[in-house]
């Protein structure tokens, strides 16, 4: 590890201590002395919000704000997050379009005719509001625009330093992506699904790997504050259900008749054999969805518990070690970075590979 990316990794560091400090004191009661909840602070920075809050500076939240976009019986309202003034417990209610509106939770409600204040059930659900449909553009919509974007910027580069260099000879840029390209062609494509078959596969392998590697990456710059798409369930699913419906078109007659009647068993096993089969497509992406979605939330969950322990012990004593633990996690999680993307793309690859192969005679 270079001297450079030590510093890059200790400066993300600190800067989450910093943040969590933030969360802390706006989270804090003077009057009630209200104690620290690791729990509230952890949840509210690992899932989705309203507005790309980047950093407190003297208890004053600083924040990029983003459209919320809400469809009510009243037609579509818009207006943007900043009208909540960071709050997420419901007390700030945003007038429009003849309706008031909170945020409960980072979910945005729409109080009840006559309402003026919301009330709670004994879970702190909303007992005399309702929810909209909501097409906002949250802080992972944000960022997962901005990743293909980034992507799109990247990939034309590429294509246009490989047009201007002699003998395809890839500079700058492509000298980088090249071998990425080549490592998922010859490592992932052609070993999983076959040299005959693997071109058609490509164009999906590459856009899985890079798409899941760079939201990997921008979960861990520490300016963006948790914007991790990955360690959202809905995009992890989003995109076990395209490996699902592509392996599911891809099967062919081989691939269906090994969960529907697999060959060369006696018929009683046949019989036994295929529920299990067919349970087991289902698996497949399941398993997918919930491997990425683990890893990448369990990384920031670890190193914000870290950073945690300084403000549960109210001692600047722990400091060196909650930072110390966070840095050697927070090295692991850049690994993991790649090897989920990694995973994710050689497990569609096999899928793909299982769903294509030829009977042997």
């Amino acid at each position: 590890m270079t001297l450079s990316t030590f510093k890059s990794i200790l400066f993300s560091v600190l800067f989450l201590a910093i943040s969590t400090n933030g969360f802390a004191s706006e989270n804090s009661d003077p009057e009630n002395d209200k104690e620290f909840e690791p729990k509230e602070m952890i949840l509210h920075h690992v899932k989705d919000a309203y507005g790309m809050h980047i950093i407190d500076i003297s208890g004053h939240p600083i924040s990029i704000p983003l459209p919320v976009i809400l469809y009510t019986d009243n037609g579509l309202t818009t207006f943007m997050s900043s009208e909540f003034h960071h709050d997420y417990n419901g007390e700030v209610i945003v007038e429009k379009n003849g309706q008031k509106f909170v945020n409960v939770h980072e979910k945005v409600y729409v109080l009840n005719e006559g309402e003026t204040q919301v009330t709670y059930d004994e879970e702190h659900h909303p007992t005399n509001a309702k929810r909209p449909l909501d097409f906002s553009i949250t802080r992972n919509v944000f960022m997962m625009m901005v990743s293909v974007i980034v992507l799109i910027l990247l990939f034309t580069t590429t294509a246009r330093r490989y047009k201007k260099s002699e003998n395809n000879v890839p500079t700058g840029i492509a000298g980088f992506i090249e071998p990425l390209v080549v490592f998922v062609r010859d490592e992932i494509g052609k070993p999983m699904i076959g040299e005959h078959k693997y071109k058609r596969y490509m164009p999906y392998l590459l856009t899985i790997f890079f798409f899941i590697w760079i939201n990997n990456v921008f979960g861990l710059i520490p300016i963006l504050n948790g914007a991790n798409l990955s360690g959202n369930i809905a995009f992890t699913c989003t995109l076990a259900v395209f490996t699902f419906i592509i392996t599911t078109i891809s099967g062919n007659k081989n691939y269906w008749k090994h969960i529907f009647w697999m060959p060369g068993v006696p018929v009683p096993m046949k019989i036994f054999l295929m529920p299990i089969e067919i349970i087991g497509m289902f698996v497949k992406p399941i398993s997918l969805m919930i491997r990425l979605f683990a890893n990448i939330t369990a990384g920031h969950v670890i190193i914000l518990a870290l950073m945690s322990l300084i403000f549960v012990f109210k001692s600047v004593a722990i400091a060196p070690v909650s930072v110390a633990f966070s840095l050697f996690i927070t090295v692991i999680e850049i690994i993991v970075t790649a090897i989920q993307a990694y995973i994710f793309t050689i497990l569609s690859a096999l899928y793909f590979g299982m769903a294509t192969e030829e009977e042997h005679h």
